[in-house]
């Protein structure tokens, strides 16, 4: 996630929306809910409604959103939860798991293990250090590894019973979510539409994903512009095809929370916390002054490199920096004294909002 580059050349924009996008997004967010500023608890409690075959192949399943993503591109409209289940239904169980498995980010190593333990029923200790090693841009443990091949092993029997475990989700969580989150997808298609006509590609691209700058160069002819309501404040990106990238960003507005029926906006709540450690005050008055990489950070907080990173994914889930990707993957912060700004009129418009409430 958040691998993004700039553009040599200025490329068509498209724009694409489905709650399906969310059906499988969600499901990621729930089993990692602190990559994504969600409360643990609740995510847990969401999971306990489903039976516990049902969690556990869900939860096996949760990292590859990618692949269901792209799949979810190449669905007829309206390409909401019905269209993708009527649709997976319709596959093989073996491709239900390959569609979910295979998307732009796995590599071809990493297919010719899986396709190997899927024809032979079983794979060796081998092949298990091979595909972690193949997979190591996921950052996934051992045991992660291992309930991957376990799903891959059966293949036929995981793609039974994943739709079951998907169907079962839709019906005891997301059909209801499915009708809160429609209208904000749509007015984020609305949104960004509006200000693709104010901004350049860059700069749009910028804004959406609250912060990501892209200093790379990436050669591309479109980009197809996918607002989720879950991914908020993350982006992600995915090659289509060689010419075309799916860009879903955060389509959760700012006054909303991820947590039906939660007073406190989520955008508020995140940047306060970050904010209530006295590290990251200091990262951030650094930031103000100029961009520093994360290696530069730690050597004058005389903190150790994974600490800092740890702050800094903070700050960013807060919206409270500027990420810039450049040459080599490497990246370098700054502050966004706009969101600090936001923030300040947010909070005071928030606890205004709740004295007239109470009166």
């Amino acid at each position: 996630m958040e691998v993004m580059s700039s553009l040599e050349s200025t490329p068509k924009l498209l724009w694409d929306t489905g709650t399906a996008y969310d059906l499988f997004m969600s499901l990621t967010v729930l089993h990692e809910p602190e990559d994504f500023g969600l409360r643990g608890a609740w995510a847990a409690g969401v999971r306990s409604r489903l039976p516990a075959p049902e969690r556990e192949i869900l939860q096996q399943a949760s990292p590859f959103y990618e692949g269901a993503m792209q799949w979810v591109y190449s669905l007829p409209a309206p390409k909401d939860s019905a269209t993708a289940l009527k649709y997976l239904a319709e596959l093989s169980p073996q491709d239900r798991i390959r569609t979910l498995f295979f998307s732009s980010q796995v590599s071809d190593e990493a297919r010719t293990v899986l396709e190997g333990v899927a024809l032979r029923n079983q794979w060796t200790k081998t092949e298990q250090k091979t595909l972690r090693s193949a997979l190591r841009g996921f950052k996934f443990s051992a045991t992660k590894v291992n309930d991957i091949l376990k799903l891959w092993e059966n293949i036929a029997d995981s793609g039974e019973r994943y739709l079951k475990a998907l169907k079962t989700y839709y019906d005891v969580f997301f059909a209801e979510e499915e009708i809160r989150i429609r209208p904000a997808l749509d007015q984020a298609v609305e949104r960004s539409q509006a200000m693709a006509e104010e901004m350049d590609i860059p700069e749009l691209l910028e804004a959406l994903s609250e912060g990501f700058r892209f200093g790379d160069r990436l050669k591309v002819s479109e980009i197809v512009l996918v607002p989720s309501f879950w991914i908020t404040p993350l982006i992600c990106d995915l090659r289509v095809s060689a010419e075309k990238m799916l860009f879903v960003f955060g389509g959760r507005p700012a006054n909303a929370s991820l947590v039906p029926g939660e007073v406190v906006p989520d955008a508020l709540f995140r940047a306060l916390k970050a904010l209530a450690d006295p590290t990251r005050l200091r990262i951030l008055r650094y930031l103000t002054a100029e961009p520093l990489t994360p290696a530069q950070l730690a050597r004058r907080l005389r903190l150790r490199p994974p600490t800092v990173v740890h702050h800094l994914r903070a700050l960013r889930l807060a919206g409270l920096v500027y990420l810039t990707l450049e040459a080599g993957y490497k990246v370098h912060y700054a502050a966004r004294s706009e969101a600090v700004d936001a923030m300040a009129v947010s909070l005071k418009a928030f606890l205004e909002q709740d004295l007239i409430d109470r009166q």
